[in-house]
């Protein structure tokens, strides 16, 4: 009888997927694989020497047997059904990551902006090994475990141990839980009288109205030329991908095409309900902007729309379908490709394996392309050309851009870095602002005049020495952090006080400030050369 469970199972999970599509001899030869998986499950049910957890055994078979298909073919168990896309759907209390685990380690793909994890400095790429002293790599954790462990009521604490690529010592992290923001806009600005700038994080189900809402009210101050951010921007529903590339695009414009072997071609097209057609356009892109972003950046690239700034993307263009399964769980089944317009592929290669893929970015790091534009070197196979202007563009996994910033490699001494870890920057200014707080609206009664006036001083400065020294951190002797290093601190400090009193918005605009892509992006838009340069027929 368990044996006809067993079987009737595989076959249920089979032949949920598109089968009918298959000619008749490949299916035979796909029955004669399941009776064959279903005589070994059957063999170890009877004649194996221990007892074992049935389900246990199937769910790790499935999860195997994707995992060598490739990199995002994935199980999801029925208890992470129903939070799989809470992040963009909902709000929560907990420390404000997204995360993924892969081999058996608890992996930060990035941190929600504006959460509690983001202001102390944890990183996409970060591993947590331990939480509140456990250990939580190795053990088969599963993603259900660590919500449990890591979210919790507004105000609580939980502690995390994590393994950084490049630092020897464990990076210990206290964070304090906190409502979770889900805005996916996380800021909207001018930054000149011409010159407006939007920043996306992820691609929710409010996106879009949240984008047309920063757009109008941009419109409303006369705005010209337009930065959209998609920065660390991990992706989301590709839908409203679609949707967003939309607003830039005019009418009947091909914004991707996906295709399969059992996927017969699909282009989506542009409307003609653009808000932004017209106007200049750079968008900002580094090595975390990842699936959807590179939807949107490669349709705008490769119809000569605006430019992109940054570093290329992460190469992530493989298209998933959510497949249910009899008890509740699903997989999530690679079914087509994404390829922009130019027929230019945006998944980058996997065929060195599931190990070696997740490496790409240290791999990135280590050849140098994350510093040096001249590291990055394309066949001539690779090559494409844009469809007004006959630019030159690259395939091959990721959306290179059209003009290259390196990566910010300024070093920090431990004693800074130590404050970022343990968290005590953030409430050194929350405990600022409240003792300050009518004062600092009698003095600043907008940002503006905060943004113009407003200066960290050497007091405040040793302020946060004397605070520091409650979580046991301390400069070592004659060890003194250098100007920019300084400056970097007060700009931080300067920015969360203006987040703690208005909004995101304005903690961008000062981060901003110092941000190299975003400052090499002004210099494009008010360079009327610059922009023309790049967007020239070659």
């Amino acid at each position: 009888m368990k044996f006809l469970n067993y079987k009737r199972y595989i076959f249920v999970l089979i032949f949920t997927l598109p089968a009918f599509f298959t000619p008749v001899a490949k299916s035979q030869i796909l029955n004669d694989h399941v009776y064959k998986f279903s005589k070994v499950l059957s063999l170890i049910n009877t004649f194996y020497v221990d007892t074992i957890n049935q389900e246990k055994v199937v769910e790790n078979a499935i999860i195997e047997m994707l995992k060598k298909l490739d990199p995002h073919s994935i199980y999801v168990n029925k208890e992470e059904v129903k939070k799989m896309n809470e992040p963009l759907e909902g709000a929560f209390d907990g420390v404000g990551i997204e995360f993924n685990i892969m081999d058996d380690t608890i992996m930060v793909i990035s941190p929600i902006v504006g959460g509690p994890s983001e202001k102390l400095g944890i990183r996409a790429g970060d591993r947590i090994v331990r939480i509140d002293g456990q250990l939580v790599a190795g053990v088969g954790i599963k993603n259900s475990d660590v919500m449990k462990k890591l979210r919790g009521e507004k105000g609580t604490k939980v502690t995390v141990n994590i393994v950084r690529r490049g630092i020897k010592d464990l990076l210990d992290f206290t964070i304090t839980r906190d409502k979770i923001p889900i805005f996916s806009v996380d800021a909207s600005y001018m930054i000149d009288h011409e010159i407006g700038y939007i920043k996306l994080s992820r691609f929710a189900r409010t996106s879009i109205t949240e984008f047309r809402g920063a757009l109008a009210k941009l419109k409303t101050q006369n705005v010209k030329k337009l930065i959209l951010d998609l920065q660390d921007n991990g992706g989301g529903y590709l839908d409203v991908a679609f949707e967003l590339a939309d607003q830039f695009l005019d009418n009947n414009k091909i914004i991707v095409y996906t295709e399969g072997i059992n996927s017969q071609r699909k282009d989506y097209k542009s409307t003609p309900n653009g808000e932004f057609e017209q106007g200049k356009l750079v968008v900002l892109v580094d090595e975390n902007s990842a699936s959807a972003s590179e939807i949107v950046v490669g349709a705008i690239q490769d119809w000569d729309r605006g430019l992109v700034i940054g570093r290329r993307t992460f190469g992530k263009g493989l298209v998933q379908r959510p497949f249910d399964l009899p008890d509740g769980s699903m997989i999530r089944l690679t079914i087509a490709r994404y390829y922009t317009p130019t027929g230019r592929l945006i998944q980058k290669p996997y065929d060195k394996g599931f190990s070696e893929y997740t490496k790409d970015l240290i791999h990135r790091y280590n050849n140098g392309e994350l510093l040096n534009a001249d590291s990055i070197h394309f066949p001539d196979s690779l090559k494409f050309y844009t469809k007004l202007n006959n630019r030159r563009v690259f395939g091959g996994g990721g959306i290179m851009p059209d003009y290259f910033v390196p990566l910010d490699t300024t070093p920090l001494t431990e004693y800074y870095s130590k404050m970022l870890r343990k968290g005590t920057i953030n409430p050194f200014v929350m405990n600022y602002v409240d003792k300050n707080r009518k004062n600092l609206a009698a003095s600043y009664p907008d940002f503006k005049k905060f943004n113009a006036d407003f200066s960290v001083d050497n007091a405040m400065l040793e302020d946060l020495k004397t605070f520091a020294k409650k979580d046991k951190i301390e400069p070592k002797e004659g060890q003194i952090m250098s100007d920019d290093e300084t400056n970097r601190l007060r700009r931080q400090i300067k920015a969360l006080i203006a987040n703690n009193i208005w909004k995101t918005s304005e903690y961008y605009q000062i981060i901003n400030s110092e941000n190299d892509i975003v400052k090499k992006a002004v210099e494009v838009l008010k360079e009327n050369s610059l922009y023309e340069k790049k967007l020239s027929k070659k």
